[in-house]
């Protein structure tokens, strides 16, 4: 698993296309202020080790959450940052446990559509720890 950790001032969201036929229906725009965005990509070999990523990715999502003082996460599958990528239903499944997992200690927590090209933007913070990348 890879994932770029981004400090937002401000994102926004919308859904443009399907990627996936069989994804459902989504057109509804999203937006948040002072978030961790988190760019997930979910490789070939993780969903084999997916209970020892879940919790990596949540510390270290918790972590950075903690030095900008916010409690809003958005998720976003992002299957551009590494080679090979897990079949659609186990990475969902991943991002899934990963929001509930962070839900469950009293995180706000959006999750974008799966399975679908967006158009988004992003005005992330200057500071270094705003920008963090991760190969877990």
């Amino acid at each position: 698993m890879k994932i770029l950790l981004l400090y937002a001032h401000e994102f926004w969201l919308q859904p443009f296309e399907k990627s996936l036929p069989e994804a459902p229906d989504a057109t509804q725009l999203m937006s948040a202020s002072a978030a961790v965005v988190a760019l997930v990509h979910v490789e070939s070999h993780d969903p084999e080790r997916q209970a020892k990523l879940v919790t990596k990715a949540v510390k270290q999502i918790k972590w950075q959450a903690g030095k900008f003082a916010t409690r809003r996460v958005v998720l976003h599958s992002f299957a551009h940052l590494a080679v090979t990528r897990a079949e659609p239903e186990p990475a969902e499944a991943i991002l899934a446990e990963v929001r509930v997992r962070l839900e469950s200690v009293g995180y706000t927590v959006q999750l974008t559509p799966f399975g679908y090209f967006n158009e988004f933007r992003l005005h992330v913070a200057g500071p270094s720890l705003a920008k963090v990348f991760l190969d877990l």
